[in-house]
């Protein structure tokens, strides 16, 4: 499909002005499942790394602008955007240093277009401060952050999953976070697209967690004819310009967003803000404007487009691993070993890391006597394990199960014996 029919299609997609964007799940599902199936003939069958797989995605969920700068692991996002935005009438611009080149995304989302930016470690460091800026100000965008060894310069080329608590606290102050860790090439593809349009539909940022082996693997991947992509667009303001409020309050939480230049006047600050976006030190307003960025991810529907979790063997699991990513892969292996040896084995894939589902968590730690959580760092996601498996423990009046943790941090990756080792001891 040529890059003038792929606007065209994205075009039909677009909600009225006023609307309240969907995430149709059971659509999503329904291509997915027809792809496996092979009912759908048109799907398109090639081979992907997956940077390129991430790239490639969020061109074709709509991204019209990258904003970044070349550090490894995560350099052929920026290098596929150079290339092929431009085929989809969308700009590239490779910024001074990673602060400028979220900065230049935020900007352009703000003018009325899909954004993404793509860095690793100290980048993502880097870009901390005008990530706390999004959150507050909350802009549609998504940050690509391919995780590898640190702190520092760390392994620049070697597998890590050192981030994952940085991506939930890495910037000041309370506020909600999205992030994402796919496992696999062709989850690089669709937790991307998933990412935008939640980035869309809630008016946040997103951040999806490769780590740098799913990034820098090639895998077989089966993707959905452009058309049927699920994409969704940004509520627009439909009332008179003189009414918008860009931070006013809605039945969803989310406040239509207006791009600049289009006569709908809006304030974007760091600081405090009304609903018009002016400098504000109501107490009243500071109050309702932070419980609502929290409360619009909070709600059933929020939860139920943003929670996501792939439970494998773990109905009747005594002993639960929990792992993410590559790590993911060797659990995996790891618990079908131990089911050969007859123990009662299951995993836990987290594939949304934060906001963590407790949903999907609760009755597997409820049943469990130990729980495994294996991951390339010294007990980051394990921290959030213990809490979710002390919450479920106190909610049913039981003791919670033991907690331990297989880690590697020497830039090798865990392999499923060691985890089976830690199963069966």
């Amino acid at each position: 499909m040529s890059a003038a029919a792929a606007e065209a299609a994205q075009a039909r997609r677009a909600p009225a002005a006023g609307a309240v964007p969907v995430i149709d799940l059971r659509r999503v599902n329904a291509v997915r499942e027809a792809i496996q199936a092979g009912r759908l003939k048109q799907a398109r069958r090639t081979t992907l790394g997956g940077n390129d797989a991430i790239a490639q995605a969020a061109l074709e969920a709509g991204a019209r602008f990258f904003g970044g700068y070349p550090i490894t692991p995560s350099t052929e996002v920026l290098e596929y955007a150079a290339r092929h935005i431009l085929g989809h009438g969308g700009s590239y611009l490779q910024m001074e240093d990673e602060i400028a080149g979220i900065a230049a995304a935020i900007g352009a989302s703000l003018g009325g277009v899909k954004a993404f930016t793509a860095t690793s470690g100290p980048g993502f460091s880097l870009k901390q401060e005008n990530l706390g800026y999004a959150c507050l100000v909350e802009v549609p965008l998504v940050v690509i952050n391919v995780m590898r060894g640190g702190p520092s310069t760390g392994g620049p080329t070697d597998p890590g999953q050192s981030d994952v608590m940085q991506a939930r606290w890495g910037t000041h102050g309370d506020h909600p976070i999205v992030a994402i860790a796919p496992a696999t090439v062709q989850e690089c593809w669709e937790e991307t697209v998933r990412a935008f349009n939640i980035a869309e539909k809630y008016r946040t940022p997103v951040i999806l967690l490769p780590d740098a082996k799913v990034a820098q693997m090639k895998e077989p991947v089966v993707l959905p004819p452009l058309d049927l992509v699920p994409v969704v667009n940004r509520p627009y303001p439909s009332g008179a310009p003189e009414d918008y409020e860009a931070f006013g309050q809605t039945a969803s939480g989310v406040p239509p967003l207006a791009p600049f230049g289009e006569g709908y006047r809006a304030h974007f600050t760091g600081l405090y803000h009304n609903r018009k976006g002016l400098p504000t030190k109501d107490l009243r307003l500071i109050d309702q404007l932070q419980k609502r960025i929290h409360a619009k991810l909070e709600t059933k529907e929020a939860r139920a487009d943003i929670a996501k979790t792939e439970a494998f063997l773990a109905d009747d699991a005594e002993v639960l691993v929990v792992a993410y990513g590559i790590t993911a892969r060797a659990a995996k292996d790891a618990v079908l070993e131990a089911r050969a040896e007859g123990v009662k084995a299951g995993l836990l894939r987290p594939i949304t890391l934060w906001p963590s589902d407790a949903g999907a968590f609760t009755p597997h730690l409820a049943r469990a006597k130990k729980v495994i959580v294996a991951e390339l760092n010294l007990g980051q996601y394990r921290l959030e394990v213990e809490r979710l498996a002390y919450e479920a423990a106190r909610a049913n009046g039981s003791v919670p199960p033991q907690v331990v943790g297989v880690h590697r941090i020497d830039m090798r990756l865990i392999s499923p014996r060691e985890i089976f080792q830690e199963i069966v001891k």
